[in-house]
């Protein structure tokens, strides 16, 4: 049986964090489709160590965790694609 309750709240919650991932212009840091896949790797192998909560038995993973990730993925690629012009000062 899967809780749906982690894997809710986990998946707004990486959405929340996610659409806060802005592009800055001048950085030369990019989220190209290889960050994408190590993150998600990453997240799997931690999540799969973590293990789930103690009454918890529907999967070896933590699925809270899991949804969070793939949460943060969805929030940059929907809402945190555009970059916010830095304003200066002018005297």
């Amino acid at each position: 049986m899967v809780y749906a309750g982690p894997i809710i709240l986990g998946f707004l919650l990486g959405f929340i964090l996610g659409s806060r991932i802005r592009d800055n212009p001048e950085s030369e840091m990019n989220f190209t489709t290889s960050v994408y896949i190590v993150f998600i790797i990453v997240a799997i192998v931690v999540a799969y160590f973590f293990g789930p909560f103690p009454w918890y038995t529907d999967s070896p993973f933590a699925n809270g965790l899991i949804s969070a990730a793939v949460g943060i993925i969805f929030g940059k690629l929907i809402l945190g694609r555009k970059s916010i012009p830095i304003e200066t000062e002018e005297e």
